[in-house]
Formats: C-alpha cells, structure tokens, sequence
C-alpha cells in the first residue's frame, strides 16, 4: 500500500482518526509522517498502557528475553510502534498480552452483540427444536432436573428472551 501523501513509497504509519462521527485512515510512509508531525510518540502512549508495555516498567533483563514470533519475528516492541500484530501466528504467540488489551478494551473476550433479526431467528428456531429434542428424552429417561432446566429454557426462548447462560454443555 503507498503513502496516501507522496503516492511513491510504501505506507507503514497508519493514522486513524474519529472526527463528528467520521472516521478518517490516512497511510503514510516514514518520512511523510514526519513531515505531517504524525510520529509523535504519545500516540502509543494507550497500547502501552493497555499491555503494560510501558518504558518504565520494562526492565533491561525483559527486554534481553523479548518474546517474538517465530513465523514472522514480529515482537511486543513491534507491536507498541506499529499498532497491530505481524501474522495470525502472534495471536497465539502474544495470546496473553492479546487477551490482557481485548479485557481492558472490551470488558470480555467473546463477542455477546446483536445478531440480525433473521439470523436471529433461525439461530432459534433451530434451538428450539434441539432443546424439545433433549426435553423429549431427558423425559424418557426420568431424568426430571434436566428436563424442569430445558423446560424453563424453551419458555424463555419462546418468549423471544436470550437463551440462558447457565447451560450444561
């Protein structure tokens, strides 16, 4: 991808920026940015924070035993200065540090948002017949907690209520 400025060298500064609502990504080559005064260091200063990458926590021994990927060599000092991981290899490399910024950002690591209404709805219909499927032999087999649990399940989804969290697997 080139600089969005000089539209000759290769874009590696990726500014983003949110302005009444309207989101605005400029790529910029090295010097381009300079120029553009994009290069500020307080610019990272929040994925240092949240991965706790910080210059003054990071000791000289640290920094010796640096954890880097080894499909692409991509390290957390890579990751501080451009902003986003190397390859899908890091995922599981930085898993922790990964999943330390997804809670700190997202309060969670699963994504609960909304589904489309017709998604939705086939996603429960298609439940609900599992559910009077495991209600019908839970019965059967006289297994009663299980079957009073399914029960309560499909009133809930039948009402148009979320499933219920607290399902044995």
């Amino acid at each position: 991808m080139n600089c969005d400025v000089c539209k000759e060298k290769e874009a590696n500064v990726f500014f983003t920026q949110i302005i009444n609502g309207q989101v605005q990504k400029v790529n910029l080559c090295e010097e381009c940015s300079k120029q553009k005064g994009v290069t500020d260091p307080t610019g990272y200063a929040l994925a240092e924070l949240l991965l706790g990458m910080g210059t003054e926590s990071a000791t000289a021994e640290e920094e010796k035993t640096e954890v880097t990927c080894a499909r692409c060599g991509f390290s957390q000092a890579d990751f501080k200065r451009v902003g986003r991981l190397g390859c899908a290899e890091c995922y599981t490399i930085f898993r922790e540090e990964v999943t330390a910024l997804l809670k700190n950002i997202h309060k969670d690591v699963r994504h609960v948002g909304k589904m489309p209404p017709k998604v939705a709805a086939s996603v429960a219909g298609s439940r609900l017949e599992t559910l009077k499927r495991d209600l019908s032999k839970a019965i059967t087999e006289e297994d009663f907690e299980n079957a009073a649990r399914l029960r309560d399940e499909i009133n809930h989804l039948s009402e148009g209520a979320p499933p219920s969290e607290e399902r044995a697997p």
